[in-house]
């Protein structure tokens, strides 16, 4: 009797957390082509599935694209998974679209891509918004790809306006996720810091955390941010780089407890 009500509360005790797990998923996609020059959905469709993202943040995404067949990705990972979807356009590509995109199990309520300022030439980048509630929780949920040239202006003035986004949404918790072309330590990620808290550092996990290049990982530029007020809401668990040949980078995942 008392192994069977040992049982009965373990299994409570799962289900109770397994209820309250969001798991969130970064990933540059390189427009779904592998490191083997093959584009194939299915094999990052399985990923998100094998496991079971809640959130999935995805760069470089195309839309209609010519060198990738004219996919509409974010669709196709939508109909895959059975999640919502928003897309952010950022420029025209050829003949298609190219931006941000974002999977959600939970229902997208509102949504919002902002084109970032460029003090120079170059690739027109975006921070791709989405308003989410999750189990009577609403939440920011960002996606960006910022500027990987070796001059941080760029970079710097992206993250001013993430902030500034940031700024308006203070009754909320934030997430953002994304490629950030740049390692930790940089001005860029101790920018970030002063108003996110980087999840991979709080954990303080013994792994690099790198996730470019693809086939031998030597940086850590895909990041998984919250607000520092989400700590009241959402309590970091575990974070990890995931093994894959899908795409030029590898995801990262992260699991959170929800706290009511």
């Amino acid at each position: 009797m008392i192994k069977l009500i040992f049982l009965i509360l373990t299994l409570l005790t799962f289900s109770f957390a397994q209820n309250n797990s969001l798991r969130i998923m970064t990933y540059n996609i390189h427009h779904g082509e592998g490191i083997d020059s093959i584009i194939d959905l299915s094999r990052i469709a399985q990923l998100i599935k094998d496991n079971e993202a809640d959130l999935a943040a995805f760069q470089e995404v195309d839309k209609n694209v010519n060198r990738s067949h004219q996919l509409d990705i974010m669709k196709i990972l939508s109909d895959s998974t059975g999640m919502f979807f928003s897309f952010g356009k950022n420029i025209d590509y050829q003949g298609g679209d190219y931006g941000n995109g974002i999977l959600s199990k939970y229902k997208i309520e509102k949504e919002a891509n902002r084109h970032y300022k460029m003090l120079r030439e170059g690739e027109q980048r975006g921070l791709l918004q989405t308003f989410i509630n999750i189990k009577g929780t609403k939440i920011l949920f960002m996606n960006t790809h910022i500027d990987f040239r070796k001059d941080d202006a760029e970079r710097l003035q992206n993250v001013d306006e993430i902030i500034e986004v940031l700024n308006s949404n203070k009754n909320l918790p934030v997430i953002i996720c994304g490629d950030f072309n740049d390692e930790p330590g940089s001005r860029t990620h101790k920018k970030m810091k002063e108003y996110f808290i980087d999840v991979w550092e709080y954990l303080n996990e013994e792994e690099t955390g790198f996730s470019y290049p693809a086939e031998n990982p030597v940086k850590r530029i895909d990041y998984i941010f919250i607000s520092k007020n989400s700590l009241e809401i959402l309590k970091p668990v575990s974070i990890k780089v995931l093994k894959s040949d899908a795409s030029d980078h590898l995801p990262v995942i992260a699991e959170f407890e929800l706290i009511n």
